[in-house]
């Protein structure tokens, strides 16, 4: 079974203006994976990382339902978090923001596959050298693995 990490921006999509035509389309797609995973077709863990920046989400609905809908997936312990550090250190120093350096981090160390709707990382992360995991947008996700 497929790991699957899915970052902050994507589990927000649906609370995105829905009147562009992408992020309905980005909203649907991760919709999708929601469902394949509740069907345990895929696993979803989470980190630390999603529980610090969901809890910084002002919107207080938006807030809750996020938490939630987190408390379903894994959050596994990890045994050497100094691990994660040191790659998230190294991440940021290649340029990634913090937030994304520790995802990625915990992505690579705990899933399969990272999945983004935040262009500019996928695209970073993609050139990375020493890129560690399959990094795509929902989009991608959804027509690689062939879901309906």
């Amino acid at each position: 079974m497929k790991v699957l990490y899915l970052d902050v921006c994507t589990y927000c999509r649906p609370f995105d203006n829905q009147d562009a035509l992408r992020i309905r389309l980005e909203t649907e797609a991760f919709y999708l994976i929601l469902q394949h995973i509740e069907q345990n077709y895929y696993q979803s863990v989470i980190s630390p990382v999603h529980l610090k920046e969901i809890e910084a989400i002002s919107a207080v609905e938006e807030r809750l339902l996020l938490k939630a809908q987190l408390e379903k997936f894994v959050h596994p312990l990890v045994d050497n978090k100094q691990v994660i550090r040191t790659r998230a250190e190294y991440l940021h120093q290649q340029g990634f923001g913090i937030a994304d350096a520790a995802h990625l981090a915990y992505a690579e160390t705990l899933a399969d596959i990272f999945i983004s709707c935040d262009d500019k990382l996928l695209k970073k992360y993609q050139k990375e050298i020493t890129a560690k995991i399959i990094a795509v947008n929902p989009l991608e996700f959804v027509s690689s693995e062939e879901l309906q």
